[in-house]
């Protein structure tokens, strides 16, 4: 699984990456581990290159990114995803969307997508470490099925009892 952050203040080492380390620690209880993370700035192109890197020459089975998600005039993430992608899949973006504006209303304004290039599932995430927490709470147990429908091989389920329970 491949974590890719899209920030411009954490690319240039301004903040710290909180997000990541909710989607470590959330992944902690398995079948997943992160073999790839890289922090970009908001730029499309740059965005583009990890996802088709990860996707296409990496054959990783899920890439989440996280941040630029909003509705700033900044914010890329859904748009240079969506150009990667063979297939949305917008059920989980609208379920993770709709999970989360239950804990926060402003989720609403949340432009993430998902969907499938080659063999691996992207999923666009908050950069936020709650929000971030909130929508892989909607997205982890979807993983399995998930995976295996797009690769076709099983792979096991993820612990049934989360630690944002």
């Amino acid at each position: 699984m491949g974590v890719l952050t899209i920030s411009d203040r954490e690319a240039r080492g301004e903040v710290e990456d909180l997000a990541y380390a909710a989607i470590r620690e959330a992944l902690a209880l398995g079948p997943y581990e992160i073999t790839h993370y890289e922090i970009v700035p908001d730029e499309p192109a740059q965005i583009k290159r990890v996802l088709r890197l990860w996707t296409d020459r990496e054959g990783l089975d899920v890439v989440l990114t996280s941040g630029s998600i909003r509705l700033s005039r900044r914010d890329h993430a859904p748009e240079a995803t969506r150009e990667m992608l063979e297939k949305e899949a917008p059920g989980i973006a609208e379920l993770i969307r709709r999970e989360a504006y239950k804990k926060n209303p402003l989720a609403a304004l949340s432009r993430g997508v998902a969907g499938v290039r080659g063999k691996t599932l992207i999923v666009n995430l908050p950069g936020g470490p709650q929000a971030c927490r909130d929508s892989l709470e909607v997205l982890l147990p979807l993983l399995p099925e998930a995976v295996e429908r797009i690769t076709g091989r099983p792979v096991g389920q993820l612990a049934q009892s989360f630690w944002f329970e």
